[in-house]
């Protein structure tokens, strides 16, 4: 690549330079009027037609221009713009078409994993103590002598660490299923349970759902131990002998792991019967799955046989969960379901809801449930009634959630005396469950209440999504790995949790993290609600936002200098021109794909660090993808080449390469490689020594010069290169742009290829929706609460 300088002058940072400017049709998509160089308003390339992440086609990157006159991007001709970026692997709502074909694993995004580093420690209570309790034996026949200190406390010893044991195996126990449902829920499950039985037909359950929120009390899971051990997989023979049902059916032998693990010890016969239940497993296709079953049935295997029917009902909900919902309207669903070619949607829908593999809720837009129950009695129109499918696990969890919440809001009957202090401390003293929203200088509140709660005595915690300073991660909360830990009954030793970056908690997640907090207890839920969603399904801190069910408290404070006021800007539509004398916004024009990466490299390696004296290892850039020729590989492709130059002999890495270790679906740990042995790849987060086992490295480690906003949220640097190729103009939307956007600290530069698609998504592309249930649920128990004040 060419590297030419352009003059001395051109790099100095004090140099005034024009802020970035909306857009206009005669302009460059929001280029300033004026740069004062003959490179400043190149015309960029139009908006090319977006593909999904991993969808789009990946080519190596164009060849680098040959050098100009003002060959240094950025801090050289900084031109104002707009930029925007699309999802990436390990992240939601992936599209359906982007799911890699059965057996195909080259670019397969990250296979889930556990949401924790497995430790060295052995899960579960502490075995007891064999061997005898004291030091000696009397003869047969004496009298038994003195027990000595010594021996009297290792008696106690043993009989202590048994107690322990018996309480974790009884909350290890299964617990019976709804075995603690009561009301609408509890005649639910014996609805259920009559259609098992032959005893109703399925359309009459269908008919009967409950027609208000059901409310379920989730069993409380166990406390991981601090040092979980990794799930046992399935056996050899298990795998062999679904190897050959495979084989029979013509599917690659290579997925025999993961139908195995997915659908556990009868994996061969319950394929052999049910050749759909490989839909089960995570990336493949329906068409896939037919030819599977075509193979195995021979003409039996046509698009109305109901077990197809029942594993795309599942498998559509899968689906739709990736894309962050946690349950469907039912017309969509069976509309989905025709677009199939399952030839009575609606009646395969009211089959597998009769068959207890989804559950069904209504929920009334215009009515409260039990008017329309009495409406319908009298012949009455009550106005439409939204009927919602979705699968167990969601729905528990949301429900659990919801009773979760409601418990700790209402554990206050009266303020404490914290002696006054800001808003959030005066919220927070009088009520068990309190959100604050803001932006990144907002941050600073809710750490004022945990320094303030600290000096009454109060133990804090402070749990973000990503490794941040005074706080915990939140996997690493739940895991048992950072934190105060858990009390006898499980929950967490705390009187006071704030959850910053709230809006990246997923349903489940947010599930398990109320369901520790104990009794007595304050949470307070803080984030930017301007920010991309969780990874995984729901909305939860939007639907807390939207139930009003608890003091919400509005931080006042902007994000300081020319990088905040673009993005406030941006958070309410708005792409503004924004004075930038000290270049804190620089917009680079570019014209290919080729030129992006050639631009963002001298950025990152050149400009940056000159004019701001910001190391290169500081600088991070962001992009739309994954995959395409600007993508995340292409990018760290040629950001290795320029920055650690290696063969990459530990698996693609070599010491000092910039990488994300992803555990699990939705977290990007940022880490250094350090070493490789015969245990795995040895990487440095935070300063914390992780180690990734050489199975799990393709899967779970890629390079980390460049990333996609999704993996960025929750994380600052002091210096961002946004990069906005031309295919992915269609991905932008505000959202994405105000995450990327607001990643820098002092130095934002947006190499710029998308015309007036950056504009177009700040202005007119919200967030995607998403269809949940809690936002109902809590309603429905802040309004039973207040039916009901004195229980």
């Amino acid at each position: 690549m060419s590297t030419d300088r352009p003059d001395a002058s051109a790099a100095d940072p004090t140099t005034p330079t024009p802020g970035p400017s909306a857009p206009s049709p005669d302009h460059t998509a929001s280029g300033p009027a004026d740069t004062g160089s003959p490179e400043a308003e190149p015309t960029p390339t139009g908006p090319g037609a977006a593909a999904d992440e991993d969808a789009t086609p990946e080519a190596e990157p164009d060849p680098a221009p040959a050098a100009a006159d003002s060959v240094e991007a950025g801090l050289d001709e900084p031109t104002p713009d707009d930029s925007g970026e699309e999802a990436g692997d390990g992240e939601p709502e992936p599209e359906p078409d982007a799911v890699p074909a059965a057996g195909e694993a080259g670019d397969a995004d990250p296979a889930p994993a556990e949401s924790g580093e497995a430790g060295d420690g052995s899960p579960g209570a502490e075995p007891p103590v064999s061997g005898r309790g004291g030091v000696g034996e009397s003869p047969a026949g004496s009298e038994t002598p003195a027990v000595s200190e010594a021996a009297a406390e290792l008696a106690a010893q043993k009989v202590e660490r048994e107690r322990i044991a018996r309480r974790k195996a009884e909350r290890q126990a299964p617990v019976e299923a709804g075995g603690k449902l009561s009301g609408k829920a509890a005649d639910l499950l014996a609805a259920v349970r009559a259609v098992e039985g032959g005893e109703k037909p399925p359309a009459l359950y269908f008919d009967d759902a409950p027609a208000a929120p059901r409310k379920a009390v989730a069993a409380a899971a166990p406390p991981p131990p601090r040092n979980p051990e990794p799930a046992a997989g399935p056996t050899p023979d298990v795998v062999a002998s679904v190897e050959t049902v495979l084989t029979r059916g013509g599917a690659p032998a290579a997925l025999a792991g993961a139908a195995a693990t997915a659908l556990g010890e009868d994996a061969a016969d319950l394929l052999a019967e049910d050749p759909w239940r490989l839909l089960a497993v995570a990336g493949v296709r329906p068409a896939q799955a037919d030819g599977f079953a075509r193979a195995l049935l021979g003409p039996e295997a046509g698009p109305a046989d109901e077990r197809r029917a029942a594993a795309l009902v599942g498998w559509l909900l899968e689906q739709a969960a990736l894309k962050g919902h946690t349950a469907l309207e039912a017309p969509t669903l069976e509309s989905a379901l025709a677009q199939y070619g399952v030839p009575a949607p609606a009646e395969a829908l009211e089959r597998a809801i009769g068959d207890g593999a989804v559950l069904v809720f209504n929920e009334g837009e215009e009515a409260e449930a039990e008017e329309a129950e009495e409406g319908e009695e009298a012949g009455e129109d009550t106005g439409p009634v939204r009927v919602l499918v979705g699968l167990e696990g969601y729905a528990l969890a949301e429900e659990s959630l919801a009773d979760g919440l409601a418990r700790l809001a209402g554990g206050f009957d009266t303020p404490a005396d914290w002696g006054g202090g800001s808003e959030l401390i005066r919220a927070a003293a009088g009520h068990g469950l309190v959100t604050h929203t803001g932006g990144e200088a907002a941050r600073a509140e809710p750490r004022a209440l945990a320094a303030a709660a600290r000096e009454l005595g109060l133990r804090v915690c402070l749990a973000a999504h990503a490794p941040a300073p005074d706080a915990v991660t939140t996997a690493g909360l739940l895991a048992g790995t950072e934190g105060p830990g858990r009390d006898a009954d499980g929950r967490f030793a705390l009187d006071l949790l704030i959850v910053l970056d709230a809006p990246q908690l997923d349903v489940e997640t947010a599930a398990a993290l109320v369901e520790s907090v104990p009794d007595g207890a304050r949470l307070v839920l803080s984030g930017d609600p301007g920010v991309l969603g969780s990874a995984g399904p729901g909305r939860v801190f939007a639907d807390v936002l939207a139930a009003r069910a608890c003091p919400q408290v509005v931080s006042r404070v902007p994000d300081p200098g020319p990088v905040g006021e673009l993005v406030s800007g941006i958070g309410i539509g708005e792409l503004n021109q924004v004075d930038a004398p000290g270049k804190e916004v620089v917009i680079v024009p570019v014209r290919d794909a080729g030129e992006a990466v050639h631009r963002t490299v001298q950025l990152v390696a050149e400009s940056v660090p000159r004019a701001f004296g910001i190391p290169a290892d500081s600088v991070q850039v962001i992009t739309p993808g994954h995959g395409g020729s600007a993508g995340t590989r292409a990018l760290n492709t040629a950001l290795k080449e320029r920055l650690n130059p290696g063969p990459g002999r530990f698996g693609g890495f070599d010491p000092g390469d910039r990488v994300v270790h992803v555990p699990s679906p939705g977290r990007a740990v940022p880490a250094t490689v350090v070493s490789a042995d015969a245990r795995g790849l040895h990487l440095d987060g935070a300063g914390a020594r992780i180690v990734v086992p050489k199975d799990r490295v393709e899967s779970q480690v890629r390079h980390g010069w460049a990333v996609t906003a999704h993996q960025a949220v929750g994380a600052r640097w002091p210096a961002v290169v946004v990069v906005l190729p031309g295919d992915a103009a269609q991905a932008l939307s505000r959202d994405w742009v105000y995450t990327a956007f607001g990643r820098a600290g002092r130095h934002l530069s947006v190499v710029h290829g998308v015309d007036q698609a950056l504009a177009h998504a700040v202005a007119q592309v919200p967030p995607k929706p998403r269809t949940t249930r809690l936002t109902g649920l809590l309603s429905a128990l802040a309004e039973a609460a207040r039916e009901k004040p004195g229980e």
